[in-house]
């Protein structure tokens, strides 16, 4: 999933003195998952779900397959719910099970070769496919009235990514301009930031409380604090935002050289198999963590980390199994493995699945279609995130999306596009960095300092983006189909949509901008997804009878909306 420009940030913290406080009040550890009447914070009511509407009712278990970079295995709040391939034997070599995968125990690698290696960077698609068609028709483009169908189609493409490349490069240019003095500075910073708190690994808000004594310490602080801001992840560690930045800038440099050099082939020369073939589909290997877990493991967590275990944050679901796919590299996915890993999830048990990831250009489009109409076949949830560029998702291109063939008339009835919310003290009720649309976003879900697992055994932390909401969604789904099995996939669906929070006469700010609207006008079902009234929905639909909702004060909705 692409990462939140921090350019806005970095040019307000950095050249503006440094490290000022955000202004926003903080909201509590968790707070997705608490609701407005008790706790005064836009959550969706998943405690209260379960104490008021869930207790004592019997549940069966539901696999939810979180097709992204890759989980930490050996998580204290995940291992009990990992899914565990039943047909498998692990470590022995031998596709017991007979589904064209060695050692599937947890899931499936399509970013793997037979080798042992791994593909943890990618480049962007638009790069790939402007190369690939550069070579075919170079400067030379046909007329359009000359054109056969499938060259207009292809020079229809080879347009549109030239745009996109050539726009990414100005901004991701301007991206490694501010960052370059910062990334270059950021060893001697945290140096002498060790040195001045006594310490080899610090937060943010550590950092932030620190008083510095000398101008090197000053200056060090303000390195450091513009780009914990710039992130906004003042839990993480010194070294998980060094990592961070770097993996940041590594990306915008890509961009930046993407219009004048030809991207490297990192994917073929690992996982060799015939790209151009979909049904050459049993490649990669079981190495489900391989090395970039930390975007995957966040996501598991809000699904469905371990409830009341004592350990870091509950997850949505109470009775779930992760199912792992990594197909999702730093950089863009390819069609091809987000294709076979939503075969991959139906085939073996998956009800829902997961999908926090999202790219402007899908030149094989139409295997992911195939497989998502597969999925619809099967009763298969697909939740996607809306992505996080601020834009408005019936005008720009978010890939994969549930219209067939690109058509909006013909679309996946067994779908829910994301949008991020959040709560005035974490800045806003709708995400600032959150892609809408009247059509192309569903509902949306909490997304802003979303607490949750980290790699590392036993580490957590807040994350944020439209691929923190999307696993909330999921997780109500996931919730819906364990205590309400009977539901089809499309009342799933219906129950998630219609039970939302109604904000539609609240106004709000329009992501990426001080202009305020309703709600209405940024998604379909006008609302913030709402576990307590799904719950109430779902009860509904298979026949119990249940007391009317209670409808949020509008008064006070109206006076803290807007952040």
């Amino acid at each position: 999933m692409k990462k939140t420009s921090l350019l806005i940030f970095l040019a307000l913290s950095v050249y503006s003195f440094g490290w000022a406080q955000t202004a926003v009040k903080d909201v509590p550890q968790g707070w997705h998952l608490l609701n407005y009447e008790k706790d005064g914070v836009y959550g969706i009511g998943v405690e209260k779900a379960y104490n008021e509407l869930l207790k004592g009712r019997k549940s069966v278990p539901v696999i939810v397959a979180v097709i992204d970079s890759g989980v930490d295995t050996l998580h204290e709040d995940l291992k009990p719910v990992l899914w565990r391939n039943p047909g498998e034997i692990p470590g022995n070599g031998i596709d017991d099970d007979k589904n064209g995968y060695v050692d599937d125990v947890y899931g499936w690698n399509f970013l793997g070769g037979k080798d042992g290696r791994n593909v943890n960077k990618d480049s962007y698609e638009a790069a790939r496919v402007y190369y690939k068609l550069k070579k075919k028709y170079g400067d030379s483009i046909p007329a359009d009235s000359t054109a056969t169908p499938e060259q207009l189609k292809e020079i229809q493409l080879y347009q549109k990514v030239k745009l996109l490349i050539e726009g990414d490069a100005k901004e991701a240019s301007l991206n490694v301009m501010f960052l370059k003095n910062i990334v270059e500075k950021m060893p001697w910073a945290d140096s002498i930031l060790q040195t001045a708190l006594q310490k080899q690994e610090y937060n943010g808000d550590e950092l932030q409380r620190f008083k510095p004594n000398s101008t090197d310490e000053s200056k060090a602080k303000s390195t450091l604090m513009a780009l914990f801001l710039g992130f906004q992840a003042l839990e993480k560690t010194n070294k998980m935002l060094l990592d961070m930045t770097s993996e940041f800038y590594s990306g915008e440099k890509s961009k930046a050289e993407a219009a004048l050099k030809e991207p490297e082939d990192y994917r073929g020369e690992v996982v060799k198999d015939n790209y151009d073939d979909i049904n050459d589909r049993y490649y990669g290997n079981n190495d489900v963590m391989a090395g970039t877990p930390m975007h995957g493991t966040h996501v598991s967590g809000i699904i469905g980390a371990v409830r009341s275990n004592d350990l870091g944050g509950n997850g949505v679901a109470d009775n779930v199994k992760i199912m792992t796919l990594r197909a999702v590299p730093d950089g863009d996915e390819h069609d091809k493995d987000i294709a076979n890993a939503i075969r991959y999830a139906v085939d073996n048990g998956a009800k829902v699945v997961n999908m926090s990831f999202g790219k402007s250009v899908s030149p094989e489009k139409n295997w992911v279609d195939d497989a998502v109409k597969y999925a619809e076949s099967k009763g298969v949830l697909l939740v996607h995130a809306a992505g996080n560029d601020s834009k408005d998702i019936d005008i720009y291109d978010n890939f994969p999306n549930p219209y067939y063939d690109n058509d909006t008339a013909s679309k996946a009835g067994h779908w829910l596009t994301i949008g991020a919310s959040g709560d005035p003290g974490t800045g806003g009720v709708i995400g600032a960095f959150s892609n809408y649309g009247k059509n192309g976003v569903d509902v949306f879900a909490p997304g802003v300092k979303i607490y949750s697992t980290l790699p590392g055994g036993n580490k957590y932390g807040n994350l944020q983006g439209t691929s923190m909401a999307s696993p909330v969604a999921a997780g109500v789904a996931a919730m819906l189909m364990s205590y309400f099995p009977e539901l089809s996939v499309q009342q799933v669906k219906e129950a998630i949509e219609k039970s939302a929070t109604q904000l539609n006469n609240t106004k709000v700010r329009k992501p990426g901008t001080d202009e305020e609207v309703n709600i209405s006008d940024l998604s379909k079902w006008s609302g913030i997804i709402n576990a307590y009234e799904a719950v109430k929905y779902a009860q509904k639909l298979t026949g119990e009878k249940v007391p009317e909702p209670k409808p949020l004060p509008k008064s006070k909705m109206k006076k803290s909306a807007k952040g």
